[in-house]
């Protein structure tokens, strides 16, 4: 069996590996710095095609450019589909953060730094699950493409048509995200948007002529009240109006008032729902106008397309030494993207750890062998 050495190349490798995420960690990547940014594919496209992948950047004029590799299509053919593994390299922390919250290893074995469990550890793991194959000389039974992209942290606006066109034809994609609590992996994901509500009115004298002025405000506190009645609990969908902005002085009536709402449900027919119900809104307040415009940006990842994927992975993970266990989560990520297509896709396989976006983010260096050799087996198997 293949898995023992997989665990032992890993653990030998451990030190490199934490290496390699001390160096990822320190190159600052917030998702709004271009030049950063576009300095780390760079770097990173580097280190991959050093690990034998056939790497390259992808150009975005609009945020960082995204790094594709393609390993194994000369060896083994893509006919039946090629395996994809989905990872971004943008990070919420913003530059400076490392004078703070520098990389380091604590007493208990977790690895700090900003990004480290969303998720910088994850593209090391890329980098190394290739340097397994070539050491030790495995066959895979498909080519592979590993995808980073710059802009997740942000919608993916960007990067969406291009993990489409790579999840094209992919016969599954496994996606790196960090899993929940305890290792647990992703198998469903609410999908969700925002929408900006825009109700204008008509200003006038709050003193002196008060009867001549239409309130926005008077208007958006309907519409919040109606726009928070869409929630489902039983379906699963959430809505909340999290931002309100409006008026000009105390003693105005106000001509113009502004509303978003957070959606978020399991399904894309709850969030059809409430999309057409938000766009359908109509003034309450006689003499007033409403404009609606965002939308839904991110599909659910229903587990119509993970469950036999997970089953799958769960029974290599015992071969491994793994107990899979399987969650959801309300946040959203790129497993979305090929799920909506219809490709068998399985999230949060990334190192376990905690606190992504906190300031107590890090990573159980003890779990790197272990997680790095199902993913490699995944490949080897599925």
């Amino acid at each position: 069996m293949i898995h023992q050495p997989l665990l032992d190349y890993f653990d030998l490798r451990r030190p490199d590996m934490l290496a390699a995420i001390e160096d990822l960690v320190s190159r600052e990547t917030p998702s709004s710095d271009k030049a950063r940014l576009d300095a780390f594919a760079h770097h990173y496209a580097g280190r991959l095609s050093a690990a034998g992948a056939d790497a390259e950047i992808v150009p975005c004029a609009q945020t960082g450019n995204h790094v594709r590799a393609r390993f194994g299509y000369d060896a083994v053919p893509a006919a039946d589909g090629h395996a994809l593994i989905l990872c971004h390299y943008d990070t919420v922390w913003p530059v400076g953060s490392l004078e703070t919250h520098p990389f380091r290893i604590d007493g208990e074995g977790k690895a700090y730094g900003p990004g480290i469990f969303d998720m910088q550890s994850s593209l090391v793991m890329s980098e190394f699950l290739l340097h397994a194959i070539n050491d030790l000389q495995l066959t895979l039974k498909r080519p592979v493409t590993i995808l980073a992209t710059s802009d997740e942290e942000t919608g993916s606006h960007h990067s969406r048509a291009l993990i489409e066109a790579e999840a094209q034809g992919a016969a599954y994609a496994l996606v790196l995200e960090s899993p929940l609590p305890g290792g647990v992996l992703k198998t469903a994901r609410k999908g969700g948007g925002v929408f900006v509500i825009t109700a204008t009115g008509r200003a006038a004298h709050a003193g002196v002529e008060p009867e001549k002025g239409v309130s926005a405000i008077t208007e958006i506190a309907h519409q919040i009240l109606a726009v928070q009645a869409l929630a489902d609990a039983e379906e699963g969908t959430t809505v909340s109006v999290g931002l309100v902005n409006g008026g000009s002085a105390h003693n105005v009536i106000p001509a113009q008032a502004v509303a978003e709402a957070d959606v978020r449900s399991w399904s894309m027919a709850g969030l059809d729902r409430v999309s057409a119900a938000i766009y359908g809104l109509q003034p309450v307040t006689p003499g007033a106008s409403l404009a609606v415009t965002g939308g839904v940006n991110r599909p659910p990842l229903e587990r119509s397309v993970t469950a036999e994927l997970f089953a799958r992975v769960r029974a290599i993970g015992e071969e491994v030494g793994l107990t899979l266990q399987e969650g959801s989560t309300g946040g959203g990520s790129d497993a979305s993207w090929p799920g909506l297509m219809g490709v068998p896709t399985l999230d949060g396989l990334g190192i376990p750890g905690h606190g992504a976006h906190a300031d107590h983010e890090h990573i159980e260096v003890a779990e790197i062998p272990s997680r790095t050799a199902l993913l490699v087996a995944s490949l080897l198997e599925l």
